[in-house]
């Protein structure tokens, strides 16, 4: 595939090295809808490019006590979480009010403020971490099964963001359609419904990766936060003070609430220059990822029954856990 294409690296397979090529052969491999080729590793879906990333991050990232990571599956509000942890943890640093035209939101994509460690790990598997401003502040798509060593041993703080998998599924369709279209124009809606209820789309299945944060979340409820999408839209300011007493933030000001809510609100992101203009150094437009940020939204897309299949195969996976989704 040509380095031009809008592709992002980690959908590529240019850079991996002699070990991962090993490794992947010995792998179980299925056509996927986003990608033409997904490897089962630790009992998730990957490319191979981004098998190589996290490899390379398992190996090489070492965790400080003071690390936030912000950890998603894919198309559940990422972009958002990362400009309101941003907002919130730099308050000091950057003041977030609304006579100030100069906050690195303002002028830079969440997603170049945050770096996103499997993606860095296998574009620019040189960078220094140890050069951010701590507390280092990170995302990943990595399932807690498979999160480096040091991230599970140290002290630092998880904030994890689960969406309602019909909206996740539908965001992630839409996306691949824009960046992928070679991937999914022989993959009809249905195929890809029938295998997102399979669990084989890219870092899935989405249940266990929920799941999984969701027990760590109850088990140690210190080092792990659960939120969701849904409430962060329904109670935004609420939510942002719970996650800034777990992130030992210190008190926050209602107008610093508002301020952030406001500063950090879809209408706003979206409207401004570089994320309407933009690019990423791996040539995804900025653009891409703002399309509605609604609550279900899924019902643009998903007929009554295919939305009804995913339903199925959510109540199944999740009987006894305790967790439960808005619809």
């Amino acid at each position: 595939m040509s380095s031009s294409s809008s592709v992002p690296d980690y959908l590529r397979d240019d850079d991996l090295i002699q070990e991962t090529r090993d490794l992947i052969s010995s792998l179980p491999s299925e056509k996927g809808w986003l990608v033409s080729r997904m490897y089962q590793f630790q009992g998730r879906w990957h490319t191979e490019a981004l098998l190589q990333g996290i490899l390379n991050c398992q190996k090489d990232f070492e965790a400080q006590d003071s690390d936030i990571i912000l950890v998603t599956n894919p198309k559940s509000g990422t972009t958002w979480l990362k400009a309101l942890v941003f907002a919130l943890i730099n308050r000091q640093k950057f003041p977030v009010s609304s006579s100030s035209g100069n906050h690195p939101l303002l002028v830079t994509n969440p997603h170049l403020l945050v770096p996103f460690l499997e993606g860095v790990y296998y574009e620019s598997p040189d960078f220094d971490f140890s050069e951010l401003p701590s507390p280092r502040l990170m995302n990943t798509h990595i399932s807690h099964l498979s999160l480096p060593e040091s991230v599970k041993s140290s002290s630092c703080k998880i904030v994890y963001c689960c969406r309602n998998p019909k909206d996740m599924f539908v965001s992630l369709w839409h996306f691949g359609k824009k960046l992928a279209p070679e991937h999914t124009a022989d993959y009809p809606l249905e195929k890809a419904v029938e295998a997102f209820c399979e669990g084989k789309f890219i870092g899935g299945p989405f249940w266990d990766h929920v799941l999984e944060y969701w027990y760590a979340s109850r088990v140690n409820p210190n080092k792990v936060l659960f939120v969701t999408y849904e409430e962060l839209k329904k109670q935004t300011g609420v939510e942002i003070k719970r996650i800034a007493e777990f992130l030992g933030c210190g008190s926050i000001e209602e107008e610093e609430v508002r301020e952030i809510v406001k500063l950090c609100s879809f209408e706003s992101l979206s409207s401004l220059e570089i994320n309407r203009e933009g690019k990423l150094p791996n040539g995804i437009e900025t653009k891409a990822f703002f399309r509605k940020g609604e609550i279900g939204g899924w019902r643009d897309t998903l007929s009554e029954s295919l939305a009804e299949k995913i339903d199925r195969t959510i109540e199944e996976k999740f009987r006894g856990s305790g967790l439960k989704l808005s619809c």
